[in-house]
Order: C-alpha cells, then structure tokens, then sequence
C-alpha cells in the first residue's frame, strides 16, 4: 500500500483547518506527523483516510485517485469527535461495536474471548475512559487492523491521554513491522521527547517516513 498526500489542505467557516501539508507512506513504514494543538491532526488524518475532501492537493492510494478505496483500506484510530470511543461506553462495549464493525462475533462470551486472548487485565465493566492509557491505544489499534481489507493504520493524537509517547512510538513500530504503512498524529513536544525527525502540519518538504520492513523489488527499482 502506498498513500501520497501532496500539498492537501483544508478550510472551513471560519478559516484554514490544515495548511497544505504533503506525506508519503508505505506498507511496512512508520510515520510521525507533529504539529502544535489546532493545526490539523484530524483533518489531516480524514484527508489521508479518505473520509474528507480537502479543499486543496491531492491524495493518491497505490497511484490513484480512489477516495472508496481509501476507505476501506485505511482505519481511523481514536480520532477526537470522530471516531474515539464515547466516554460513558464500557470497555466490553467498545470491543463489541468494533468487532461489528470487524465483521466478527460480537456477543458477550466473544468479547471476553477476545479480551482474554489480548492480555486485558481490566474487567469489561470498566468505562473505556478509566482504561489505562497504553492499554486504550493498544486495544483500538488491534481493533482496527482486524478489519477486512485494512492495510493503513492513522492513530490520532495517542499523547492526548498523557501516556508516555514511546509506548504508543512501540506499539506503532511493531505493526509498521507486521507490514501495515503506520502514521501516528501527535504533538510537537511528544515528537521531541522520541527524538526522531517527524513530518510537520502545515509543510510540503518532509523527511522520509521510517521503514522497518524490507523493501519489496519493485520499490528498489522505483528508487534507483
């Protein structure tokens, strides 16, 4: 899978939501994309996923312009007034919806299943808001990449529960090595505390994302 942003950028009412910001990743790489709080982490990420038109730029998915296909292929992970979990929901109700949504069995003895074959000590009772932070994240990402078809993974914004920024920084890694393209959205600060080159909101010019798996032949080829 290979998503290319270029120059995509958003406006709404009351002005700019997203300068023109560009990106590019693949399956296999991981990319962070830091800006300061109200820069365009969403917007940005419903650009990426093919959920929001934007206003300026293009996407392309695999060489093409296929905002359906970048639906299905791309899931959307705990995005703010988006797609994030309500905060009254249980955590056993959280894993329902989204095994529905997984196309998987979704009843009660299912989701002890899976939260027991997922190593959650945390009883299903629990409001999803008191889940531990490492472990909400954690969760929402498995979560999403059980769904057919999806190959991209945009985690929105984990450093707004606070964790510390190398738990979310392992977890990416590790399905960017599974072979999923990985972005995560965070802030600027975060960013800096992993000490790593991250792509920035608002900009065009942007380092390369980092792979962690190894190039197929034909992506040798395409960089000779």
């Amino acid at each position: 899978m290979d998503i290319h942003a270029k120059g995509v950028g958003v406006t709404g009412s009351h002005g700019p939501l997203l300068q023109p910001t560009s990106l590019r990743v693949r399956s296999g790489q991981l990319a962070v994309v830091a800006g300061e709080p109200g820069t365009g982490h969403t917007p940005l990420a419903l650009v990426l996923a093919g959920r929001l038109r934007p206003n300026t730029g293009t996407v392309w998915l695999d060489g093409r312009v296929d905002a359906a296909a970048l639906r299905r292929g791309v899931a959307l992970v705990d995005a703010p007034e988006v797609n994030a979990p309500e905060e009254g929901l249980s955590l056993a109700d959280v894993v329902a919806e989204e095994l529905t949504v997984a196309g998987a069995r979704a009843g009660r003895r299912a989701v002890r299943q899976w939260l027991d074959e997922h190593d959650v000590d945390q009883p299903g009772s629990i409001r999803f808001a008191d889940v531990p932070a490492r472990t909400r994240t954690r969760l929402l990402v498995e979560l999403a990449a059980a769904r057919p078809g999806v190959g991209a993974l945009l985690i929105d914004s984990p450093d707004r529960h606070g964790d510390d920024p190398h738990q979310w920084w392992s977890l990416a890694e590790s399905w960017a090595e599974r072979g999923f393209a990985v972005v995560v959205l965070c802030t600027t600060s975060s960013a800096r505390l992993l000490g790593v080159t991250a792509a920035r909101l608002g900009e065009t010019d942007q380092p390369d994302p980092l792979s962690l798996t190894l190039p197929t032949t034909a992506e040798l080829e395409e960089s000779r």
